[in-house]
C-alpha cells in the first residue's frame, strides 16, 4: 500500500481526515531510507521540515526554538530523525518528530510536554530511543513555555489539550511501521507534569491508543491546580511583607515541621513517606521571650503558613484543590517560585485560554473566576473524570507516580484522583490493580530531584537501573508484556545526579493505599528494613 495513502486512512479512521497524496515508500539501507523519508509526497496537511540520520555520541543541537525551551541532547544510539509541521485546521498547526533507533525493539512510545508547553521533549526520546522504542514527540501546538496563542484561538487550545497528541501518535506509528517495514508489538506513553495529565487525558478519553502509560505528577484538575498555583502569589501580596515568614526563618520551620512530622514513618531521616499524616502546627513557633526574632514566626506569619498547607475551596464551598501537602522546604518552595508575580501558567492561562483577555487582571483571581473556569472548561482541558473504564476493558496498563516533594503539583492531587475513580467506577483497590496502580515517591521533587531516593528510571537523567523492579519505565513493559505488575517501584538515591555508580541508598515505594514504615530499630538506608502497611 502506498505509504501516505495509507496514512491518511489511519488519520480519518481517527477523526483527523486532513489528508491527500500517496507516494510508495523505498526499500533501502538504514541511512537511505532515513533520508528519503523527507522526499515523499505528503499529504497536504502535513510538511516535512527534515529527515537525517544521527550516529550514536552526538550532541544534537536544534536551532531556532524558543528560548523556554531545552535545545540540545546526546543522542546515545544510531537514529533517523523526521520532522514534520501538521496543520490541524486553518488557525492551528504542530511541529512534531519520529525518532527511529537502529536498536528497534518493535515498540513504540509517545512522550509527552511540561507546562504550557510548546517544546518537545529531546531528553525522554533520547532516553526512549536507548531502550529501543520508536519514539515521537511534538511541540503540542505552539513554541515556548507560555500561552499566547491560545488567545481566541480555541483550535491551538484543543491542541493543547489532546489532539497534538492523537494525531502525532497516528502518524508516529504509521512513519515507524512503514520505515521498518513491520509493525509495532505494543505502544507506550511517557510524561510527567503536563505529560503526566495527556497521559490521563488519553487513558480516559483515548483508551485505544496506547497499551501501557507511564504517567507521573499529572496536572490533572487542571483549572483547579492554577487556580491553586494562583492562590499563594494572591495570599502572599494579601499579607504583605509582615504577613510573610522571612528567609531567615525557613531553616527553622523546616525544622519544626520534621521535629512534628519526620518520626510518623518511624525513621529521623528528613523525608516523609506518608505527608498526609502531617498535620503541620506553625503556631509552635510565635515568638516568645528571649527567642531570636529573627528565626520566630509572628501569629500572621503562622496563619500565612497555615493558609499555604490548606484545601483551597470554592464558591459556595465547592471543591477545588487540596492542600499542598507538607515536606521540610515546602514553605520556602512556595515563596521562592510563587512570591515575585503572578505564576506564569496561572496568568496565561486564564489570560488567552479562558477569558480570552489579554488585560486580565490575574493577580487575585476569585472564586467566581475559578468556577467560570471549570464549567468553560475549554477542550475539555480539565481531565479529572476519574473514569478509566474503557481502558480497563481494552485490557491497558495504567502506572501513575507522584514525588511527595512535589512544590509544583501538589501529591495531594494525586491521591485525590485514585480515589476518585475507585469511587467513580466502583472499584476497591484489589480490583484497581488489575489495571492501575499508584506510587507515591517519597524524597522526590518535581518529576525528579529531591532529597530521597528519586532516581526511578522516569527519565533518562533519573535512571540508575533498567531493572523493572527499579525503573518505571521497563516495569510498565514488563506489566503489558509479560502480565506481571509493578508491586513496589525501587528508587535510588545518587551522591551525584547523573553517575548510576554513586549510591548513597536505595528505598522501596510502596503502591497507594500502603504507606511505607520503618522497622522497630532499623537503618533507614537499608532498603530491607522498611515495609508496606495500611
Amino acid at each position: 500500500m502506498a505509504f501516505w495513502l495509507s496514512l491518511c486512512v489511519a488519520l480519518a479512521a481517527s477523526h483527523f481526515p486532513l489528508c491527500v497524496a500517496t507516494s510508495q515508500y523505498p526499500s533501502t539501507s538504514f541511512e537511505s531510507k532515513c533520508s528519503d523519508l523527507r522526499h515523499a509526497a505528503q499529504p497536504s496537511n502535513i510538511t516535512p521540515l527534515y529527515s537525517e540520520y544521527v550516529p550514536a555520541g552526538t550532541n544534537l543541537v536544534v536551532p531556532g526554538l524558543d528560548p523556554s525551551c531545552f535545545n540540545s541532547t546526546t543522542i546515545h544510539v544510531d537514529i533517523c530523525r523526521l520532522g514534520l509541521n501538521v496543520t490541524t485546521s486553518d488557525r492551528s498547526d504542530f511541529i512534531m518528530e519520529v525518532w527511529l533507533p537502529r536498536n528497534w525493539t518493535r515498540r513504540f512510545l509517545s512522550t509527552g510536554n511540561a507546562g504550557i508547553n510548546g517544546c518537545i521533549g529531546y531528553d525522554d526520546m533520547t532516553y526512549a530511543t536507548e531502550l529501543g522504542f520508536a519514539a515521537t514527540g511534538s511541540n503540542n501546538g505552539h513554541s515556548g513555555q507560555n500561552g499566547t496563542r491560545f488567545l481566541n484561538n480555541l483550535e491551538v487550545v484543543i491542541d493543547y489539550s489532546y489532539r497534538s497528541l492523537t494525531m502525532s501518535t497516528a502518524i508516529g506509528k504509521h512513519v515507524t511501521d512503514k520505515f521498518y517495514g513491520k509493525a509495532h508489538r505494543k505502544s507506550y506513553y511517557l510524561g510527567c507534569s503536563t505529560g503526566g495529565r495527556q497521559g490521563f487525558k488519553m487513558a480516559q478519553d483515548f483508551p485505544d491508543i496506547f497499551d501501557g502509560i507511564v504517567a507521573g505528577a499529572p496536572a490533572f484538575n487542571f483549572q483547579g491546580l492554577l487556580a491553586w498555583s494562583g492562590l499563594f502569589h494572591s495570599i502572599i501580596k494579601e499579607v504583605g511583607p509582615e504577613g510573610v515568614p522571612p528567609r531567615t526563618s525557613w531553616a527553622a520551620i523546616d525544622a519544626e515541621m520534621s521535629s512534628q512530622c519526620d518520626h510518623l514513618d518511624g525513621a529521623i531521616d528528613g523525608i516523609f513517606e506518608d505527608p498526609s499524616l502531617c498535620n503541620f502546627r506553625p503556631e509552635a513557633l510565635i515568638c516568645r521571650p528571649g527567642v531570636n526574632s529573627a528565626t520566630c514566626l509572628t501569629g500572621k506569619q503562622a496563619d500565612t503558613i497555615r493558609r499555604f498547607l490548606s484545601p483551597v475551596d470554592g464558591v459556595n464551598g465547592t471543591f477545588v484543590y487540596p492542600r499542598a501537602e507538607p515536606f521540610s522546604g515546602i514553605v520556602g518552595s512556595i515563596l521562592s517560585v510563587y512570591g515575585s508575580e503572578q505564576f506564569q501558567y496561572t496568568d496565561h492561562w486564564f489570560k488567552y485560554a479562558v477569558y480570552n483577555d489579554s488585560n486580565l487582571d490575574t493577580e487575585s483571581l476569585t472564586p467566581e473566576q475559578w468556577e467560570y473556569a471549570f464549567k468553560h472548561d475549554p477542550a475539555s482541558v480539565r481531565t479529572y473524570s476519574g473514569d478509566l473504564t474503557q481502558m480497563r476493558d481494552r485490557g491497558a496498563k495504567l502506572l501513575h507516580y507522584h514525588g511527595l516533594e512535589d512544590p509544583l503539583i501538589s501529591s495531594a492531587s494525586s491521591t485525590h484522583y485514585y480515589n476518585l475513580a475507585s469511587r467513580t467506577m466502583s472499584l476497591a483497590s484489589a480490583d484497581i490493580d488489575r489495571f492501575y496502580r499508584y506510587f507515591r515517591i517519597s524524597g522526590m521533587s518535581h518529576c525528579l530531584g529531591g532529597t530521597g531516593a528519586s532516581a526511578i528510571g522516569n527519565r533518562g537523567d533519573n535512571m540508575a537501573s533498567r531493572d523493572p523492579t527499579a525503573n518505571v519505565l521497563t516495569a510498565m513493559t514488563r506489566w503489558v508484556e509479560e502480565g506481571v505488575p509493578p508491586d513496589f517501584v525501587t528508587g535510588t538515591r545518587l551522591q551525584d545526579a547523573g553517575a548510576p555508580g554513586q549510591v548513597d541508598y536505595t528505598r522501596r515505594h510502596c503502591k497507594y493505599p500502603l504507606r511505607n514504615v520503618m522497622k522497630a530499630g532499623g537503618n533507614y538506608t537499608n532498603v530491607d528494613d522498611w515495609h508496606c502497611v495500611l
